[in-house]
């Protein structure tokens, strides 16, 4: 089976390719003109497919990279098949490019699994090629594969600059960080992840060879304090260490380079923000961890809810009231004080988190009080799930997931894409039966999603435009 595993991922690979395809034909085909933000983007890649560099939409607040990777890839094919005219840089041809990042991502993600899970004996073909397709499927990840947004381009830079970062290659990592970069500016979060699971794989060898007992991290934070001060000191000692500090720089020097430019551009830009900014407003919207833990619990159900890991929770809860109290109180404090509903969030009715805002949180004001028993349940639920990780693997995904999120004002499934990625790549292999039911589980939502795109047609009064349902 071991020897037949690339002739099988190839097979695969090709079905995805060629599944994915009749969907772009048949949505292509409907929605021919650019759709929600496609009418910024389409029309400044055209500006470069024509040669037009110095011209720029002030309404876009992304960098150029989906446009020069877009121009670089079309331009020397339509000159080689001799395409001319309207077809060149067409509104089709440029969503197309976005269909190749779909079929690079399942690869990358296919190598990512086999590079995480290489010591795991009990890891098959069949659990390894499943899990890469399944997480290719990922609904929020699927459907804009469809469609010339960039998050098919910005997800594959940063699953290839996390893949060349766990082979060693950092040079190569940061370089593929600088396209991520140049494709989404809040990528350079997910870049300093890789430089600190570098640094988190370093402190793990020394926390070892300080002959500190192996323990579970779950049980650390939760019931030592003991423990915490020992941790807390080590970090310390490491760091304040002179010839640690220079290994770590020595190590991670090409990924420090790109976060000093990083805030070169943004002391020159004034922000991290290019163009219009009254839309895209830095908050502390500290409930955004609650949401994406949330999303986290729908879209990993297989593996995350069962009976027995309720059981564990419940027991969790009576063995330890006085700090699932004090968890419950600050969680009341953190969404009373901090709970920000983005303009977008309350009027665009072609998103369906705008379905998911007004049907929850807008039935009541108490609602958004009352979930927090769920979202305690799904934020232990996911620490347990990663507990096979190192502690400060933990704490670098942690930082890097509050950095990502907490800042956004707008509740917008498509910024966890990332997280929810390196999230699931991590935790250990499922079992064949749940990446089975988890694989079904998305089909089902992709083939609802792009049905309601495609027929579910409506209108705002007053109004001739077709508007169509998306994430």
């Amino acid at each position: 089976m071991e020897r037949l595993e690339p002739l099988l991922f190839s097979a695969f690979l090709s079905s995805n390719f060629l599944v994915s395809s009749v969907v772009f034909s048949a949505i292509s085909r409907v929605q021919r003109a650019p759709y929600m933000d496609e009418i910024f983007h389409v029309p400044q890649a055209q500006r470069y497919c024509d040669g037009r560099f110095s011209e720029w939409d002030p309404m876009i607040t992304t960098l150029p990279g989906l446009y020069l990777v877009s121009t670089g890839i079309i331009k020397p094919v339509s000159w080689l098949m001799g395409w001319t005219g309207s077809v060149v840089c067409s509104t089709g041809m440029l969503r197309f490019v976005n269909l190749l990042f779909n079929t690079g991502n399942l690869y990358l993600l296919y190598l990512l699994l086999c590079k995480i899970h290489q010591k795991d004996k009990a890891t098959c073909t069949f659990r390894r090629i499943m899990s890469a397709l399944t997480l290719a499927s990922f609904p929020l990840l699927y459907f804009f594969s469809f469609l010339y947004y960039t998050d098919a381009g910005s997800t594959f830079f940063i699953l290839f600059t996390y893949l060349m970062c766990l082979y060693g290659n950092h040079s190569i990592a940061a370089c593929l960080g600088f396209c991520a970069f140049m494709f989404r500016q809040t990528n350079i979060v997910w870049i300093i992840f890789c430089a600190g699971s570098v640094v988190a794989q370093k402190l793990t060898e020394a926390w070892k060879i300080d002959s500190l007992k192996k323990r579970d991290e779950k049980t650390v934070i939760l019931n030592s304090t003991v423990e915490i001060k020992k941790i807390v000191r080590f970090l310390l000692e490491y760091v304040l260490s002179f010839n640690n500090l220079k290994a770590l720089i020595f190590l991670t020097w090409p990924y420090i380079i790109l976060v000093v430019g990083f805030l070169l551009f943004v002391s020159l830009n004034g922000g991290i923000v290019i163009g219009d900014r009254t839309n895209h407003e830095i908050s502390l919207n500290f409930p955004q961890l609650f949401y994406f833990f949330s999303f986290t619990l729908v879209f990993s159900v297989p593996h995350l809810l069962s009976p027995h890991k309720i059981i564990t929770f419940l027991s969790s809860v009576k063995k330890q009231p006085l700090f699932y109290l004090f968890f419950v109180v600050v969680s009341l404090l953190l969404i009373w004080k901090f709970t920000y509903v983005h303009k977008f969030l309350l009027a665009d009715n072609r998103h369906y988190t705008f379905y998911v805002w007004k049907n929850i949180f807008q039935r009541h004001e108490l609602i958004k009080y009352m979930l927090v028993p769920g979202y305690i349940f799904a934020v232990w639920t996911f620490i347990e799930t990663l507990k096979s990780k190192s502690i400060f693997w933990n704490l670098v995904f942690f930082i890097c997931l509050a950095a990502a999120t907490v800042p956004q004002k707008l509740l917008e499934f498509r910024y966890f894409i990332v997280p929810y990625l390196i999230f699931r790549l991590n935790i250990p292999m499922p079992l064949g039966f749940k990446i089975l039911v988890e694989l079904a589980m998305y089909s089902v939502l992709n083939v609802l999603t792009v049905y309601m795109f495609l027929y579910k047609t409506f209108q705002w009064p007053g109004s001739e435009e077709v508007h169509r349902f998306m994430w």
